[in-house]
């Protein structure tokens, strides 16, 4: 059954934050995921969470649960991590249903 990964974004350094995007496709479609939709918030309509607002958001989409965990564990993203968190801090999460 596909699962969906939605990001939150809070941009930190735009330069890495580039380096990361050009990267990160090819780590997903390794493992069968596909990049579903990108983009900067435009609007924030609520948000009753103890943190700051989001800049950017992302929303990836794999054939199984199993493939975006091998995705999320793969030595492939791993190597970009040290970019991704010099280029923003992230909350990255699987959904269910």
């Amino acid at each position: 059954m596909p699962v969906k990964i939605i990001g939150l974004i809070r941009l930190k350094d735009p330069t890495a934050f580039e380096t990361y995007r050009k990267q990160v496709g090819a780590t997903v479609e390794h493992h069968g995921g596909s990049i579903v939709a990108r983009g900067t918030v435009d609007k924030t309509y609520w948000n009753e969470l103890p943190c700051a607002a989001f800049e950017a958001c992302v929303e990836l989409s794999f054939p199984s649960t199993e493939a975006a965990d091998r995705w999320a564990d793969s030595p492939e993203y791993r190597a970009i991590v040290p970019v991704r968190e010099k280029a923003m801090d992230l909350l990255l999460f699987r959904v269910d249903g």
